[in-house]
């Protein structure tokens, strides 16, 4: 097919892209091919597209879990983080240091410090 009777598949196909037998004629006739030419372009078109749109959402979806898969990480980090942190503050409980109070102003000073989870709030108004 050449680029002009091209052209006129693409615009009716871009207008409707099922084809009835009538249209399907009426097309043929105009393009000067066989009706089962036509019905074979529109067919390999909806494939085409299809596989066009599936590429799209595959490349969205890839981008979607390099995100979640970068914020696990990040979370996973912080937990491993807090941990070490329970665990220190514990160890110095045991020790009997009897400063639960300055425990706590220390834990919470590292998390509001160490750039936790907590940072998106605000504690004291």
């Amino acid at each position: 097919m050449n680029e002009e009777q091209l052209r006129l598949l693409e615009s009716n196909f871009n207008f409707n892209n099922k084809l009835d037998p009538e249209h399907k004629s009426r097309l043929a006739l105009e393009l000067g091919v066989p009706p089962r030419q036509v019905a074979i372009w529109y067919q390999n078109k909806r494939a085409r597209d299809k596989i066009h749109g599936l590429e799209t959402d595959h490349r969205a979806m890839r981008a979607q879990l390099e995100r979640v898969l970068t914020d696990n990480s990040r979370l996973r980090d912080e937990m491993e983080r807090l941990r070490e942190e329970l665990t220190r503050a514990r160890g110095a409980a045991a020790l009997g240091s009897g400063d639960e109070v300055n425990m706590e102003k220390d834990l919470y000073a590292s998390l509001v410090r160490g750039g936790g989870p907590f940072d998106r709030y605000d504690f004291f108004g």
